[in-house]
């Protein structure tokens, strides 16, 4: 085996996958890593190009909005290893087939990797089941947290500044720290684990290169200030999918009743829009959020959903302007408030990622 080319793709968690693996591997090996959320195929050809021999180890992310992408990124640089993180809704709307769509297209890193590779896909994610697995003819290993997998996190427990969990490695059982919160994050921390278990490193190795992750920007930050108000900043994007950051809202403001969500737009959901929208709205009606503020234009039916599954209307308002918005919240940057604040992924993004820091001075 030459130096071990590792290619991570998926709807969600590539980026952070990314840099835990990169600072794990870096322990150990000289590695390039992929530049912050650089993904697409140009990116990939600018890397193909700035990897140089002393290189041991190289961890890429390949980014997907349609078919052929992924099969793209590896005609410019093939990878031994792949992962596979989830499968899920993004950009569904470029599929006419949804779901299955998008899962062969990301099959495509399993027709494009070395054959005699290794491919690690999560045991609990259930659209994973649609990937074309039974082709491969290299070795598939797993992760998981709710079922039986090659790597699995046991008693996942929150700290004050991240998570903490257990990993059974060579019929040992090992603790694990992530500076970061979120289930999310723990299986993006099982899939860096077991890749650089497999290649070698050592469980200091895992360890140290955790703690020294570069934090993506944006993406599940706690941001707190000095009059105890905690921003959950996740205004990176919006995926189809909220509950992952649902969830950490509900543990970082665990016992407060003074929970606030701003959500974006999600975008790239063509004829899904709508109903998604109501979907994710319905599961925040039941979250117990103080108030709902909804940014764009689709982002409206959150707030629909919502208030179907229980949240009383006079706590659901809908903006398409950021001064209204900064003029709604100024008047709940109140000490104990715990806001999440979800961007998308186009114009939206920046508007609330300047949200963020418009909250952070002026709290």
């Amino acid at each position: 085996m030459g130096k071990p080319v590792i290619a991570i793709t998926g709807s969600a968690g590539k980026t952070t996958t990314k840099e835990m693996l990169a600072s794990i591997l870096g322990q150990r090996f000289r590695t390039f890593k992929s530049f912050e959320n650089g993904n697409d195929t140009w990116f990939t050809s600018q890397y193909k190009k700035q990897i140089r021999v002393a290189d041991q180890a190289v961890v890429l992310e390949y980014g997907m909005k349609k078919k052929g992408d992924i099969q793209s990124h590896c005609r410019l640089i093939k990878p031994w290893l792949g992962i596979i993180t989830n499968v899920g809704k993004a950009h569904i709307g470029h599929f006419k087939d949804g779901l299955r769509g998008i899962a062969a297209a990301k099959s495509e890193l399993i027709r494009g990797m070395d054959p005699s590779g290794v491919l690690f896909i999560s045991r609990d994610d259930k659209n994973s089941r649609l990937l074309h697995v039974k082709a491969f003819k290299g070795k598939v290993l797993t992760i998981g947290i709710h079922g039986p997998a090659d790597y699995r996190a046991e008693k996942v427990t929150y700290t004050g500044n991240g998570a903490k969990f257990r990993v059974r490695l060579k019929r040992k059982t090992r603790v694990f720290f992530i500076p970061c919160y979120g289930e999310c994050n723990v299986y993006n921390a099982l899939f860096a684990i077991a890749v650089s278990h497999y290649l070698g490193c050592s469980v200091s190795q895992i360890r140290t290169g955790l703690k020294r992750m570069e934090r993506p920007y944006a993406r599940l930050s706690i941001r707190k200030t000095k009059n105890r108000i905690v921003i959950i900043d996740d205004s990176f994007n919006t995926k189809p999918e909220l509950d992952p950051a649902v969830s950490v809202l509900e543990h970082v403001g665990s016992g407060n009743r003074r929970k606030i969500a701003v959500l974006g737009d999600i975008k790239d959901l063509g004829k899904y829009a709508k109903s998604i929208h109501l979907a994710q709205g319905s599961k925040l009606g039941k979250k117990g959020l103080y108030r709902l503020y909804t940014y764009g234009l689709n982002s409206r039916y959150l707030g629909v959903g919502a208030m179907k599954s229980g949240l009383p209307y006079k706590k659901i308002k809908h903006f398409t302007c950021i001064p209204a918005l900064k003029g709604q919240l100024s008047k709940h940057l109140r000490p104990g408030t715990v806001f999440l604040v979800k961007g998308s992924t186009n114009g939206n993004k920046v508007k609330l990622m300047h949200v963020v820091e418009w909250m952070l001075r002026k709290a």
